[in-house]
């Protein structure tokens, strides 16, 4: 019971300490995004390559914003990283997308990438070229000093009140923040299926 309290309470005081300003921002380079007629490329590794994923499907069903993630084409990814190497794998895609001004890219991740130490370059390559071609970056990170945190228009730091639990604790917030991001009035435009259920109930 010790860790299960422990846990719950340090998930209570990260959502006391995330930076509202962030979010709002985050809502704000989204909704710029679509009206500009605009894509969102969702980029994450690992658990937030599972994240990224399902940030793409609400962000088309419910935001109704085109959206993509290169990690969903398992052929092409796999056949990038073989061929011309994990660093790139992210960056090449972008280029094949024709990634443009008012296009978001839009990365989850725990540390943000790091080229000094080899930590997701593929990540950090991915952002230098968005830079280079003007378009946004948004970023759910839970390290202030990885590269996305450092180039982002809008970045939601996961703080992190126990080092020992920042993987977790920053993987689960990818879900909360990403949800609260495609529920906000200024970008949803379809309701999920419970709640228009409830609406035709309602009404």
């Amino acid at each position: 019971m010790k860790f299960i309290e422990q846990y719950l309470a340090e998930s209570i005081s990260i959502i006391k300490k995330i930076d509202r300003r962030e979010i709002a921002r985050a809502i704000d380079c989204l909704a710029c995004a679509k009206r500009n007629n605009a894509r969102v490329y969702v980029l994450g590794v690992g658990g937030s390559a599972a994240a990224a994923s399902h940030f793409v499907n609400d962000l088309r069903k419910l935001v109704k914003i085109e959206a993509y993630a290169p990690t969903d084409n398992v052929s092409e990814l796999t056949a990038r990283i073989n061929d011309d190497g994990w660093a790139t794998c992210f960056e090449e895609w972008l280029k094949t997308s024709r990634l443009k001004k008012h296009d978001v890219v839009f990365v989850f991740s725990v540390g943000g990438g790091d080229l000094e130490r080899n930590i997701s370059p593929n990540l950090v390559k991915a952002l230098q070229f968005a830079r280079k071609n003007k378009a946004s970056i948004i970023g759910i990170v839970g390290r202030p000093d990885g590269y996305t945190a450092k180039v982002a228009d809008a970045c939601v730091l996961i703080p992190s009140p126990n080092p020992a639990n920042m993987t977790p604790h920053t993987e689960s917030f990818h879900s909360v923040i990403s949800h609260l991001l495609v529920s906000h009035p200024k970008l949803q435009a379809a309701s999920a299926k419970w709640e228009s259920e409830l609406k035709k109930r309602k009404s």
